[in-house]
């Protein structure tokens, strides 16, 4: 069994503790961060190494970031940022080779304020990854692509729709972007599994402390292969997480593969 989760950390140093302790009381295989928030140099690389994890990262200070951590080994990274455009200096894609699955990590863009150029770029950047899901697709190797996708597919996405009309995560032309995906042949493993059932990775903070549990929204997502759907044999979001000592204000989802 392969285990992989995602898991928008929302400051790796910051949520550090958090962080390790799930890592104690879990036994995922490969799992994928974003939102590290930190510069290459400050990644808690040691902590991680300490905690059983290799890893690989693409830092950014302040903003964004991700990275991969592979449980025992040294995940191989054969690409790091999205093909497509040579002038974005975010990061927010890594890859690695685990196992011999090709596990893409992703911070999509928020978006937000939208209308306006930061929903642009945002759309700019799901087509970049659309195209190059395509061609992973194509290459036909089992993979997985993961992150943080600020993207509530569904209305069975979100606990009260309504609320988020307003909110580039629930566009219209956001999720016809992640329909593109799904129509191309990836595969939304959460969903697959739990077809009907209103799951969420993501709860806004309240200012009594805890998180409002109204505000749920579903756009922390895992997509497999097709040549990956027969070994789907599990899904779901270590909810508990949200609940503990500051924590981010997502949780990881996850899957499990034979």
């Amino acid at each position: 069994m392969t285990r992989i989760a995602t898991f928008n950390v929302n400051g790796v140093n910051g949520r550090l503790p958090v962080l390790l302790k799930w890592l104690g009381e879990t036994d995922y295989d490969i799992i994928c961060l974003q939102e590290l928030k930190t510069s290459d140099d400050k990644f808690p690389v040691d902590a991680i190494r300490e905690a059983g994890y290799g890893a690989i990262w693409h830092g950014q200070k302040s903003y964004n970031g991700v990275a991969i951590l592979a449980r025992r080994i040294e995940p191989v990274e054969p690409r790091r940022g999205l093909p497509g455009d040579p002038d974005d200096t975010h990061s927010r894609y890594i890859e690695a080779e685990v196992d011999g699955i090709v596990v893409g990590c992703l911070y999509l863009p928020n978006g937000n304020p939208a209308p306006g150029p930061k929903f642009d770029y945002k759309l700019r950047w799901f087509d970049r990854l659309i195209s190059y899901g395509q061609h992973l697709l194509d290459d036909g190797a089992p993979s997985v692509l993961c992150g943080d996708y600020n993207v509530v597919p569904t209305p069975i996405d979100a606990v009260v729709p309504r609320r988020w009309l307003g909110d580039a995560v629930y566009f219209p032309e956001s999720r016809q972007e992640y329909a593109k995906m799904l129509k191309g042949g990836w595969i939304d493993a959460v969903r697959r599994t739990h077809p009907e059932k209103g799951i969420y990775t993501y709860w806004n903070f309240s200012y009594r402390g805890g998180f409002d549990r109204s505000s749920g929204l579903r756009m922390d997502h895992l997509l497999v292969s097709p040549s990956l759907s027969d070994r789907l044999r599990n899904a779901g979001v270590d909810v508990e997480l949200r609940g503990w000592e500051k924590p981010s204000d997502h949780a990881p989802a996850w899957i499990e593969l034979n």
